[in-house]
C-alpha cells in the first residue's frame, strides 16, 4: 500500500510530501494519524488535571475517569462509524476493529464520553456539570488537534472549490473518481473541510477558556461547547463528500443542528432558572455557593451574592493562578 502523498495548494503554490507513515518498530507501521490523535488526548488529560481541584474535582477521580472514558470513547466512535457506513465493512470483523488507518466519528466518541462521565459521576457522587464543565474546553482542543490526522490520511475533505486554499492529492483523485459524481471534478482542488473544523474548534476552545472565568450557570461551558461546536459542525459537514447518512440525511449534521437547537434552549432556560446557583472566586475559579468556602481554601473571600460576581470577575484579571 501507498503511503506516500503528494499534497497541492495550487493557488497558493504549496506542494507537500506526506508519508503516513511516522516510523516502524520491528516492521509494524506507526501511523501520524494516531500520533496525532494522542498527542490530542495527552494534551486535554494534562490540561484537565491541572484545573481540576479549581472544580471541586480530585485529581486521583479525573484520572480514574480517564481510564474508563477514553476506551469507552474510542469504541463509540467506531461503532458510530461502522453502523453508518455498514456498506464499507459487510460484516467483516478483522475490518471492523481494525482502527489504525481512521474510521472513528467523532460523534460516537462524544456520546460514549458523556454517557461514561455521566455513570462515573453518579457512582463517585461527583456534580456532573461541573465535570462537564471542566473537560469540555479541552475536549474541543483534543478535536482541533485531532482533525490534522484527516490531512495526513487526505480525507474529511470537501466538494470542488476555487478559494484560495483549495487542495488536491492523488488519493483526493482517487476517492472523487470512486464517487463517480458528475457535479464534481476529481482533478480540481477540494475545500480541506479537516482545516476547516480544526479552526472552528481551536475558536470554540479559546472562546470556552475566556468565558470560563465570566460564566455563572453550572454546566455552562458544556452547554456552549455542544452548541457551538454543533453549529460549525453544521455547516461544514454540509460541504463534506465522505458523509455518513441515515437514508438522505447527512447523520452528523443532523446531530449537529439537533444539538445546536437543543443546547442552545439549555442555556436560556438555565439562566432563566439558575440565578445565584454559581458564583465565582478570584483565586480560584467558579464554584457552588455550598461548597464555595471549601473550593477557595480561604485564599480569598467567596462573593455569594448575585450583585458582587462582576466585581470578583474584575479581580480575576490579576490573579497569577491563571487557567490555560
Amino acid at each position: 500500500m501507498n503511503t506516500v502523498n503528494i499534497v497541492k495548494f495550487p493557488k497558493l503554490g504549496l506542494e507537500f510530501t506526506i508519508d503516513k507513515v511516522a516510523f516502524y518498530i520491528f516492521n509494524l507501521p506507526v501511523y501520524w494519524y494516531g500520533i496525532i490523535i494522542a498527542t490530542g488526548f495527552f494534551l486535554a488529560i494534562v490540561f484537565g488535571l491541572r484545573n481540576s481541584e479549581k472544580f471541586g474535582i480530585k485529581s486521583d477521580d479525573a484520572i480514574d475517569l480517564v481510564f474508563w472514558a477514553a476506551p469507552i470513547a474510542v469504541i463509540g466512535a467506531r461503532i458510530y462509524y461502522v453502523v453508518f457506513n455498514w456498506h464499507e465493512f459487510n460484516g467483516d470483523f478483522k475490518k471492523i476493529i481494525n482502527i489504525r488507518t481512521g474510521g472513528l466519528a467523532i460523534y460516537g466518541g462524544l456520546i460514549g464520553a458523556v454517557i461514561t462521565a455521566y455513570f462515573f459521576a453518579k457512582i463517585k457522587k461527583i456534580d456532573f456539570l461541573k465535570l462537564a464543565d471542566l473537560g469540555s474546553p479541552y475536549f474541543v482542543l483534543a478535536q482541533a488537534i485531532g482533525r490534522w490526522g484527516n490531512f495526513v490520511n487526505q480525507e474529511a475533505f470537501g466538494t470542488n472549490t476555487n478559494l484560495p486554499w483549495g487542495m488536491h492529492s492523488g488519493d483526493v483523485e482517487n476517492y472523487l473518481r470512486s464517487l463517480n459524481d458528475s457535479g464534481i471534478d476529481p482533478t480540481m482542488p477540494v475545500h480541506p473541510t479537516f482545516l476547516y473544523e480544526s479552526l472552528w474548534n481551536f475558536g470554540v476552545f479559546l472562546f470556552l477558556i475566556w468565558y470560563r472565568k465570566r460564566y455563572k450557570v453550572r454546566g455552562e461551558l458544556f452547554f456552549f461547547y455542544m452548541l457551538l461546536y454543533g453549529v460549525g459542525r453544521a455547516w461544514i459537514e454540509g460541504l463534506r463528500t465522505d458523509s455518513l447518512y441515515l437514508g438522505n440525511f447527512r447523520i452528523s449534521q443532523l446531530l449537529a443542528i439537533v444539538f445546536s437547537i437543543v443546547f442552545a434552549i439549555i442555556i436560556v432556560i438555565r439562566h432563566r432558572t439558575s440565578k445565584g446557583e454559581l458564583v465565582y472566586n478570584a483565586a480560584n475559579g467558579p464554584c457552588d455557593i455550598k461548597d464555595c468556602e471549601e473550593v477557595c481554601k480561604n485564599e480569598t473571600e467567596c462573593d455569594t451574592k448575585e450583585e458582587n460576581v462582576e466585581k470578583s470577575i474584575g479581580e480575576s484579571e490579576i490573579d497569577n493562578k491563571k487557567m490555560l
